[in-house]
């Protein structure tokens, strides 16, 4: 759902003022009543985003100038002069009374193909920047590192909210492991709602996608809950941009106070600072209004309920141990399923469909066919 709909869904459905509508949403009480007039005479179609670009541009450079800018560049290029944008108007002041600025020239030099874009001079303009619409449509979670007053290494870990940059959580551990991130995502969604989807990296609490060809068990939950569960590019920490500059933004302020002795002592600062960012923090992100004043200001998008159809397939070899026994890892959790002694030494391949298992030689004899039972450790052999 676009800003457009939302607002249209605020008046007509909701019954809320224009007025208010527009200092919620930010936006002038004319671009309501303008929306509403679209959308009463061509229905969705009306909230369609609309070219800005003006029918007559009396400003704009006549094309003569741009033709000359482009000769003169031309010619510069053939003499092997330096052929700036700067330069260029340099040579244009010597021939008539006024130029178009460096900046108009430059856009002239690019619009006409002679300006290509070097990636380390990149400019952040270029940037593709992404906000969710609403709070709750999408959440962004990583884990950072801290030293402590002891130089202990310890790990933090985030959730934000895309919308509203609000800092969900801010928790420190001596070590993250998948459980603990699983944990940590029910008690957020126990105060705030399930998210309609999440962001993550690669990292091994994340998925399991590149280690073991499995499933974590936070994939499992989101799966379960109906939240879209998405991961960013392998070492593209860009597309987590938000959660990383809040690292950042945390290890700052960290580096002001006094080093933490204990890991307690530090969730006791994480927790202060969090209440700070959330409440009183103007961000600039947010025309200077808090995260919480930008999470509380929209209605919250919300995960669909629908458990997602994503069913785990895998193939793995195996080797049987002495005890007659082999592992299988489901939900971050190692099972040890029985096949007997008189197997010991074999090599063997589990078939494995989410819980159902089949294991079988490397010659193809069928060893066992059962379905996994994720509460038990170990699965044992059918009695006979």
């Amino acid at each position: 759902m676009g800003m457009p709909q939302l607002i249209v869904t605020a008046v007509l459905i909701e019954g809320r003022s224009k007025s208010a509508v527009a200092r919620d949403y930010g936006v002038s009480r004319r671009w309501v009543i303008t929306l509403l007039q679209r959308y009463l005479a061509e229905g969705d179609a009306g909230l369609a985003p609309r070219s800005r670009r003006p029918r007559h541009s009396p400003t704009q450079t006549p094309r003569e100038v741009e033709d000359r800018i482009v000769e003169i560049r031309k010619q510069l290029d053939k003499d092997g002069h330096e052929a700036g944008a700067d330069t260029i108007r340099t040579h244009l002041l010597r021939e008539q009374p006024t130029a178009p600025a460096v900046s108009t020239i430059w856009r002239i030099l690019t619009a006409r193909g002679f300006v290509t874009p070097q990636p380390h001079k990149r400019p952040k303009s270029s940037y593709l920047r992404f906000a969710s619409e609403q709070p709750n449509e999408r959440w962004q979670t990583d884990i950072t590192h801290w030293t402590l007053g002891d130089g202990t290494d310890i790990e933090i870990l985030h959730w934000l909210d895309d919308h509203s940059r609000l800092l969900l959580a801010s928790t420190a551990r001596r070590v993250f492991k998948a459980p603990d991130v699983e944990t940590s995502y029910r008690q957020i969604a126990a105060t705030y709602g399930d998210p309609a989807s999440v962001l993550s990296d690669n990292g091994a609490v994340y998925t399991g996608r590149y280690r073991r060809g499995g499933r974590v068990i936070l994939e499992l939950t989101l799966n379960t809950r109906g939240v879209v569960f998405s991961h960013s590019r392998p070492y593209h920490p860009q597309t987590c941009g938000k959660v990383e500059r809040l690292h950042q933004t945390v290890k700052k302020h960290l580096a002001t106070q006094p080093p933490a002795r204990t890991i307690r002592q530090l969730q006791r600062q994480l927790d202060a600072y969090r209440d700070y960012y959330n409440t009183v923090r103007p961000h600039r992100a947010l025309a200077r209004r808090t995260p919480l004043e930008a999470y509380q200001a929209r209605p919250k998008a919300a995960a669909s309920g629908i458990p997602l159809l994503d069913p785990h397939y895998r193939v793995r070899h195996d080797k049987i141990d002495n005890n007659g026994k082999i592992t299988l890892r489901h939900n971050s959790r190692l099972h040890h399923i029985g096949l007997g002694r008189r197997h010991a030494g074999k090599p063997v391949l589990l078939l494995v469909a989410d819980l159902h298992v089949r294991i079988i030689t490397s010659s193809g004899a069928l060893l066992r066919d059962f379905e996994l039972d994720p509460s038990r450790d170990y699965q044992p052999q059918p009695k006979t």
